[in-house]
């Protein structure tokens, strides 16, 4: 079992029903899924350059990206129906705990200048949405090889709709959120 799952079961979940006086752990809220989102830009001519991003992306996740493509052509863009724009990952169980204790403890100490993740980037659904500029802060990619730096746009996906306790749940796996004040 991977030690953040481990870590959720034996530590957290108690701790959240306890915290929140809820009468029964099915209501401790549960992470179903991480989507991992990245558009190719302005390398989608270069076809060494997508391959060997589509390999990272895979390396990263642990599983095999998928192409996004191009549904509607359009000319000020200069792209055809069919071609591809973008990679996707959606991992579920023991992949999903392994990526995210990798990028709790080992990537978001990569980033340089670092100050934390905003907290209000919660959805109305109480997902929560960051975004990363390099995707070389993951030991995975070779900073000296790569063909390119990709932006990668992570969602991690609640059961539940109640962002206090989602929020609750991140910070409890030392999710880096930001301190910032707000004047009211």
């Amino acid at each position: 079992m991977n030690r953040l799952k481990d870590q959720y079961n034996k530590i957290v979940a108690p701790k959240i029903v306890k915290e929140f006086k809820l009468e029964n752990v099915m209501e401790v809220p549960k992470i179903i899924k991480v989507a991992i989102n990245s558009g190719i830009g302005p390398f989608r001519e270069n076809k060494e350059a997508v391959e060997s991003f589509a390999e990272e992306l895979s390396n990263i996740a642990g599983q095999k990206a998928c192409p996004r493509k191009v549904k509607k052509s359009e000319a000020g863009f200069k792209i055809k129906q069919g071609d591809t724009v973008g990679y996707a990952v959606t991992l579920r169980g023991e992949r999903m705990w392994a990526f995210l204790d990798k990028l709790i403890n080992i990537a978001f100490p990569r980033i340089r200048d670092f100050r934390g993740f905003s907290d209000s980037s919660f959805d109305q659904d109480g997902n929560y949405s960051i975004g990363i500029k390099e995707h070389i802060i993951f030991p995975e990619v070779n900073p000296n090889t790569t063909k390119g730096i990709r932006n990668l746009q992570i969602t991690i996906v609640f059961d539940k709709k109640e962002v206090e306790k989602n929020k609750y749940l991140l910070k409890e796996f030392s999710f880096p959120f930001s301190e910032e004040k707000k004047d009211k």
